[in-house]
């Protein structure tokens, strides 16, 4: 089955790879995992697959598992800006807190990737989930979930004004008056508010982009009213294409319901894609993976996931009753995921964690190219995704084989690009230009 309507991919990057244990793997370097030239690299192969965009997740803590893995990131704007030095095409999505941030500071910063990349600066907002995020912030302890999207929602309308401060024809540079810039084309905020008083104006001019794309990842009922009201893209995690398409249907309502255009936000559920020239070769590489896994780790990440210490439960017995969903205040969405996927497949705690290895909740699939690519084209198709979320298991080589072999199939059935036909990152999704909310609007002409 072939359609006009093409769908969107985004290269998840993380060191060693998405499998908990990538670094332990043959194939796996990860002494490489903390250069430059490993990220270059990866950037470098997704943009040869004509992808839409690569994206870093971050926290602000180190986790307490690194006896078993590394999960110290780079700070990932600082990464991005040298990636944009060598790539030309690719997006550049970074995750930022609005909890543990300023607005001026992230929007600056936005804006600072955006003019460097040449229009190609995207902002996956998060509230941070994590106590021991806190305890680096001075604090005893977290926000509350609705307290930390209120601030978001500020934090972001500030940020917006920000970026729209500074009119796209501002800067004159004009020598022979001496005129750098139209003052009064540059606005101040005077914003005042619950939690940000912000005058401005920012000191960075418009970005390319007029603002960067907006990305959001929570999938609770407040995650989900954030992103329609909000974002131009999703990253999700959904297990069936059932709870795909349901998620879909629900969230494109919702932002029909804010006035939005329902087209104009992509909706990208994560895929941890093992590829194999053969079936028997995928599910072998998954096995080998899984036959590396530490169960101590697994266990310490699912029980900060639910909230709750299993470390007393035995490992070939069912997960406990533990708390709801209204219970958690971390990520709410991935708790009711873990938690139904478990009593769904009836799986134990030991099977549970298998199941998780490769994405943390996020669907893992290994199969053919061709098989991989009739999966992402029946979630494409059926109402379940605008594209997808790629989360190669081990880096650099999963990310090759998805591109060096998946793409090509998604490109001959005409469901992905051959060729990258804008600059920006908006241009890459889709998406317009958003004009400033301070220049004027044009006035209508009379008919007479």
């Amino acid at each position: 089955m072939t359609t006009h309507k093409q769908l969107h991919l985004n290269a998840f990057l993380m060191g060693n790879g998405h499998h908990e244990a990538a670094w332990r793997h043959p194939r796996s370097k990860p002494e490489q995992a903390g250069t430059l030239a490993h990220f270059a690299h990866l950037a470098q192969v997704a943009e040869r697959g004509k992808l839409d965009s690569v994206f870093f997740a971050d926290s602000l803590a180190i986790n307490d598992n690194i006896r078993f893995n590394s999960m110290g990131r780079f700070e990932p704007l600082t990464l991005l800006s040298a990636l944009a030095a060598v790539t030309e095409h690719i997006g550049l999505i970074a995750t930022v807190s609005t909890t543990y941030n300023e607005p001026f500071h992230v929007a600056r910063k936005f804006a600072s990737l955006d003019h460097l990349s040449n229009g190609r600066a995207g902002w996956n907002i998060v509230t941070s989930a994590r106590d021991d995020e806190a305890h680096n912030f001075s604090r005893d302890s977290n926000l509350g979930h609705a307290d930390r999207y209120a601030r978001a929602t500020e934090f972001l309308d500030v940020a917006i004004k920000l970026w729209d401060s500074w009119e796209d024809d501002a800067v004159l540079r004009d020598k022979a008056s001496g005129v750098f810039a139209d003052t009064d084309k540059i606005h101040a905020l005077d914003h005042s508010g619950e939690h940000f008083s912000v005058r401005g104006p920012l000191n960075v001019p418009r970005p390319v982009q007029g603002r960067p794309l907006l990305v959001q990842a929570g999938s609770s009922k407040d995650g989900k009213d954030f992103a329609a009201r909000y974002a131009e893209a999703v990253f999700t995690a959904q297990q069936t294409l059932e709870e795909g398409q349901a998620f879909y249907s629900d969230l494109k309502a919702r932002i029909a319901a804010f006035g939005r255009d329902p087209d104009g936000v992509k909706i990208l559920p994560g895929i941890c894609a093992i590829v194999g020239s053969t079936e028997a070769e995928a599910k072998q590489f998954e096995q080998e993976l899984n036959d590396l896994l530490n169960p101590e780790y697994g266990l310490r990440q699912l029980s900060s996931m639910l909230e709750h210490d299993l470390s007393a439960y035995p490992l070939d017995g069912p997960l406990p009753d533990i708390k709801s969903e209204d219970d958690i205040n971390g990520g709410k969405s991935r708790f009711t995921l873990v938690t139904d996927l478990a009593k769904r497949d009836n799986l134990t705690i030991r099977q549970l964690l298998a199941r998780l290895a490769g994405g943390r909740g996020h669907r893992t699939f290994a199969g053919t190219p061709e098989q991989i690519a009739d999966e992402l084209e029946i979630w494409f198709t059926r109402g379940a995704a605008d594209g997808f979320n790629v989360m190669p298991p081990l880096l650099p080589g999963g990310l090759e084989d998805f591109v060096d072999h998946v793409v090509p199939v998604l490109q001959k059935r005409g469901l992905f690009r051959t060729e990258y036909t804008g600059a920006t990152l908006r241009d890459n999704y889709g998406l317009d230009r958003p004009a400033s909310q301070f220049a004027p609007t044009p006035e209508l002409e009379l008919v007479s």
